[in-house]
């Protein structure tokens, strides 16, 4: 292709604004009470939630259409998903109140996901495509009584799309883009994402199929002149039957394969390498299963959970010290068990009991290193309790205990206390909590090359208080939480120069990080909405890599009745950074400057529920930035995009 498709896409975004601007109708929007799962693990009111709850639902995934998920996360308050702005191969870092990814708690369909194999037990967000998803709920703090080990600064808590209730339905959609950084400016679409949906209800059964595919190109990952070009390329298949039997009991299994093929730049020497080597890629490949029964009796509700996954991983990377190719095999795999039960005792006041299986096991076998899955592997088994009281006069509480039975690390208690009071003759809401979490090592920092069997727990605590008002008839929300962290027994990683050994340590010291989180909502009208978020967060020098200190998002969305406008600000202010320079055989600090971006789309239903056009600008202003040293970014770029629908 070559500049007919940007005229092409700012066309097809001018025409369709045109014809919203012609649209006299409006779309009605169902002012329904929202509800979330993710503080007691069933549905409740966000009213009587003592949490402040970040919720990104189909219609605001909507407005930022064009958008990857990193895109989407990284505009929640309190939320840095490091990384999302790099090309599609870099992998991502995930900060949560000055936390890093080893602490955030990552579940899809109440299932949740990690690599049994990675350093930090992580989950790679890479592997799931936006286009599978109906709505995310982030909750920040320490939410280990719930979710267990890792979830120290917070949980994202996915939800993919459900089946529709017409016998047949599904969608078609491809989308295409330029990848520029802010210093080249092709014209031709180097960035495709297509895929096709089928799903529906036929009697008591549901079914949902999805295929994804995306491939990018166009840009090298590592910043520099001499670098050629990398690639990306991600393909996903998911799986869903349900069977309700009747109202009570329904059960839902699902299979699911994520695969990521990528080339990257070899290590940079100072601060931009000087050769790059297409031998140099990864692969990964993921197969997850999952059942959930369900059943609804007089009294309350009982669920299972219950989900395994298989990793495979294979880095290859050029030894130029020889001449060859070091492969690096890597295999994770979990399994989880969370059987829960809520009980009414009254209207006010309702018991969760659970208890939770998770196993994980890994091997890493390369020139060096051979890490067996029989050595390589641990367990827990964890009862927990929750109790909820909502009482008639304001007053919410939710206060429970986890039992953590881990085979290598014993026993440890985690509890949190969280109440919440809302005034009758005032519209706001107050709330504070106390919560603690446990972190176990991976199982890489014991069985891995640089891996310590002495390494201790990590401990974490959170203290917040907080905020939320509603106004103008609920037009105008706003809220503010001010959080305290600390976190113990610190898992690092040090390097002895006299003896050229590396190895994982726990750092001494007790570290803290604060900040102060604050959203406001403005529904101007049932078309328009607005709004903006700000946060503050300190973290003391052990634990400041590559957190903005002060970080703001501002948005606006304009609802008509055949599409959607969206218009978004994000401004990250300056970070620290550090690498290894091999000139001076030592670590450099370096300090990245602030930055800010301004992004926008559009879409527009050509024939109402059948076709839908969609046209997007990101980084309009072509600003030029880093995310993390030695690391291009994208610059100014577009994407159009169709959607077919039956």
């Amino acid at each position: 292709m070559n500049k007919k498709f940007i005229y092409m896409s700012v066309f097809c975004t001018l025409a369709t604004a045109f014809a919203y601007a012609q649209e006299s109708d409006t779309l009605k929007v169902n002012n329904l009470k929202e509800v979330v799962v993710s503080d007691t693990k069933f549905v409740q009111s966000k009213e009587k939630s003592g949490k402040i709850i970040e919720v990104i639902t189909a219609q605001d995934l909507e407005a930022k259409k064009g958008q990857n998920l990193a895109n989407v996360l990284s505009q929640v308050a309190g939320v840095e998903i490091n990384g999302n702005q790099s090309f599609n191969g870099k992998n991502l870092g995930y900060y949560i109140r000055g936390g890093r990814n080893r602490q955030v708690a990552i579940y899809i369909d109440g299932i949740p996901v990690t690599d049994a194999s990675g350093i930090n037990l992580e989950y790679d967000l890479r592997l799931i495509p936006v286009e599978q998803i109906e709505k995310i709920e982030i909750m920040k703090g320490a939410s280990s009584t719930l979710y267990g080990t890792g979830a120290a600064t917070g949980v994202i808590n996915i939800t993919l799309k459900k089946s529709a209730k017409k016998e047949i339905s599904g969608n078609a959609y491809i989308n295409m883009g330029t990848q520029n950084t802010s210093e080249t400016s092709k014209t031709s679409a180097q960035d495709f994402n297509q895929g096709v949906s089928v799903n529906g209800t036929v009697n008591k059964v549901s079914y949902m199929t999805t295929l994804n595919s995306t491939e990018t190109k166009g840009m090298s990952e590592a910043a520099g002149e001499d670098f050629e070009e990398d690639t990306f390329s991600r393909v996903n298949v998911l799986q869903k039957i349900g069977f309700k039997a009747n109202d009570k009991l329904s059960f839902e299994f699902f299979g699911n394969y994520d695969r990521i093929k990528n080339t990257f730049d070899n290590s940079f020497d100072g601060v931009i390498a000087n050769s790059d080597d297409l031998n140099n890629n990864s692969f990964s490949e993921q197969f997850r299963i999952g059942f959930l029964p369900k059943y609804k009796y007089n009294k309350g509700e009982f669920a299972i959970n219950a989900g395994a996954s298989n990793i495979d991983r294979t880095i290859n990377i050029s030894n130029s010290w020889s001449g060859t190719v070091d492969a690096y095999n890597y295999n994770g795999r979990t399994a989880s068990i969370d059987a829960f039960n809520k009980y009414n005792f009254s209207k006010q006041v309702y018991l969760v009991l659970g208890v939770q299986y998770q196993y994980f096991d890994m091997t890493q076998k390369d020139a060096y290193t051979d890490v067996a899955r029989e050595g390589a592997k641990f367990n827990l088994i964890d009862p927990y309790a929750t109790v909820v009281y909502n009482s008639d006069f304001g007053l919410n509480v939710n206060a429970g205990a986890r039992f953590n039975t881990h085979s290598e690390y014993g026993n440890q208690v985690v509890y949190n206390f969280n109440p919440s009071f809302s005034f009758d003759d005032l519209p706001l809401k107050v709330l504070a909590s106390y919560s603690t979490a446990f972190i176990t090592p991976s199982l890489y920092q014991l069985y891995g090359p640089y891996g310590n069997l002495d390494l201790t727990a990590e401990e974490n605590a959170t203290a917040e208080f907080g905020f939320e008002s509603q106004l103008l008839d609920k037009k105008i929300t706003i809220n503010a939480v001010g959080f305290y962290r600390e976190e113990q027994n610190t898992f690092g990683f040090y390097y002895n120069p006299l003896t050229f050994q590396s190895n994982y340590i726990n750092v001494s010291g007790i570290y803290n990080a604060k900040g102060i989180e604050t959203t406001i909502r403005y529904a101007l009208s049932e078309k328009i909405n607005i709004g903006g978020n700000y946060t503050f967060t300190q973290v003391e020098k052990q634990l400041n890599r590559l957190i903005p200190k002060h970080k703001g998002n501002v948005d606006v969305s304009y609802l008509f009745k055949r599409g959607t406008f969206g218009i978004q600000y994000q401004y990250v202010d300056q970070r620290n950074d550090a690498f290894y320079n091999s000139n001076i055989w030592a670590t450099q600090a370096v300090d990245l400057s602030a930055y800010q971006l301004v992004n926008s789309n559009i879409s527009y239903e050509l024939l109402p529920n059948r076709l839908q056009v969609f046209g997007a600008v990101t980084n309009i202003l072509n600003e030029d930035f880093q995310e993390i040293i030695g690391y291009n970014t994208r610059g100014r770029n577009y994407k159009l995009g169709l959607n077919f629908m039956f």
